[in-house]
């Protein structure tokens, strides 16, 4: 085949970028906007990565993300470009923000703010209202010395650690909770298990396990129910579609069903990219595809660094999307449905690889807010399970086991039969999610947080050895999550002149 090779002779510099995930979104408007002419190549026929939906049967999906905390990095873009954000995208706090089920039958609504979250919980538990706004306190502590020095500053350049604010950080990293695990920190503070689960809970949010993962996690905590989570208006994919307009609109432009075969390397500096059908220079290179597939796959030849890439995978997912030809009047946006044996749940995903019996399920239900995601009188529902990456298990099979597990245990919290009430389907589990998103191994937040280090030993957001190239992104620093997907963008293209 013979490639065509476009030679950029606008007097602006070029800038390539592949993948057009939400920080790949990120990272072309903020290009853009230092005067770059920029182009994005997406293998898929859409945007947003894991940030995306579909529709069957009547039904509208959100696929992949559905909390939305921290909104002003969204509305920064918007404010950049010269553009008022509330003139194209928009949103709702949520309040409360998630409803819980237990096997003992019992449920606890998590409500926005301290004193609300701490009152309506120390209500219906063992543990004070006091002890629950002291724990509430020390993560946000944890978050205040933690967000500059972690999420807003690259760990790789020497320059970012010459602040008073990182220097802090630095000399309060014995208070962050960095030696202990979630778990335990959890159990020191809280006597209700319930308590414990909740707030053990968002270890997942990076795909990791509590019983291994340091306390310093619990920040997390603090962004969701005291910062605050929302929903945008029109679902998570709003959130895609109003970037993408953006980026338009300022002159980005996109490339889509055309993947990146190559990054092209010359006296170790990036000076374009390869596809099915041409060779493009340009004079920046950022990569918004998970980190160790731009090493495998766009990269083979380049020596990749084993200790970064090579560290532990995050978690997985089997998710079902369920059309249901019902309303649950007791089931909000966010539910979740607790397995009974917590600890065993995540032995089984970290330590067996393999699928518990009795998983812990997760159900958003965007119907609520946006009727028009589900026929009248039905709902859509999106139902996770948190799995092992794959490592060549045999998903058919726990496919199979995972549906009957998953449909027992919703049937015997929210006593009801679900089965008749399926009349829609459809289901992603790591193989879908690697081949939909280059996520490797689909390990949906890159590396796992099992370990004290692990925010240290994500990837840069730059080649240490490759002039010009750069990344961002959930697999790189400082993580995943819509927020640090942006954030991530951010620390990327400041790195940039």
């Amino acid at each position: 085949m013979c490639l065509r090779k476009i030679m950029i002779t606008e007097k602006y510099k070029a800038c390539a970028i592949i993948g057009a995930g939400v920080s790949g979104l990120a990272a072309a408007i903020r290009m853009r906007n230092k005067g770059y002419r920029v182009t994005v190549f997406e293998a898929n026929s859409f945007a947003g990565g894991k940030l995306s939906t579909e529709t069957k049967d009547g039904y509208r999906f959100d696929m992949g993300p559905s909390v939305f905390t921290m909104p002003e990095y969204v509305d920064e873009l918007f404010k950049i470009s010269g553009k008022n954000p509330r003139e194209h995208f928009n949103y709702t706090q949520l309040d409360p923000v998630y409803k819980y089920f237990f096997e003992d039958g019992s449920s606890l609504d998590a409500y926005h703010g301290k004193e609300k979250f701490a009152e309506q919980l120390a209500e219906k538990t063992k543990d004070r209202k006091e002890d629950i706004i002291k724990h509430l306190d020390k993560t946000e502590k944890i978050y205040n010395l933690t967000d500059e020095v972690f999420l807003k500053n690259s760990l790789h350049k020497l320059k970012g650690f010459f602040t008073w604010s990182v220097v802090k950080g630095i000399l309060n990293f014995g208070k962050i909770g960095a030696f202990g695990s979630m778990d335990a920190a959890n159990k020191k503070t809280f006597k209700d298990s319930r308590l414990i689960k909740i707030f053990n809970r968002y270890a997942t949010y990076n795909g990791s396990s509590p019983y291994l993962s340091p306390a310093t996690l619990n920040v997390i905590a603090h962004v969701e129910i005291v910062k605050g989570a929302f929903y945008p208006d029109g679902g998570m994919f709003s959130i895609t579609a109003s970037l993408l307009k953006l980026a338009k609109d300022i002159g980005v432009e996109f490339k889509f069903s055309t993947a990146v075969r190559e990054i092209l390397i010359k006296d170790n500096k990036a000076t374009g990219v390869k596809t099915d059908h041409e060779i493009q220079l340009f004079d920046v290179v950022i990569s918004n595809m998970d980190v160790y597939n731009s090493y495998k796959k766009l990269m083979p030849l380049v020596k990749k660094p084993a200790k970064t890439l090579d560290q532990p995978k995050s978690s997985s997912g089997i998710i079902f999307y369920w059309g249901i030809k019902k309303e649950f009047k007791n089931l909000g946006l966010h539910n979740i449905l607790f397995s009974a044996n917590y600890e065993e749940e995540f032995n089984n995903i970290f330590l067996k690889k393999s699928i518990y019996n009795d998983p812990t399920i997760y159900i958003n239900i965007t119907s609520k807010h946006t009727p028009s995601d589900a026929p009248a009188g039905c709902e859509n529902w999106f139902c996770f399970i948190n799995v092992p990456n794959n490592t060549g298990q045999d998903w058919n099979l726990y496919i199979t086991e995972s549906r009957i597990n998953m449909i027992q245990k919703i049937n015997k919290i929210l006593k009801t039969d679900i089965t008749p009430l399926i009349e829609s389907e459809t289901v992603f589990d790591p193989r879908t999610i690697e081949s939909r998103t280059s996520s490797a191994f689909g390990a949906i937040y890159g590396n796992s947080s099992n370990n004290k280090f692990a925010a240290f030993l994500r990837h840069a957001n730059f080649s240490k050895k490759i002039k010009n190239l750069y990344f961002c992104g959930g697999s790189v620093h400082p993580g995943p999550s819509i927020p640090l997907c942006l954030l991530s963008a951010k620390i990327t293209t400041d790195l940039i002149k």
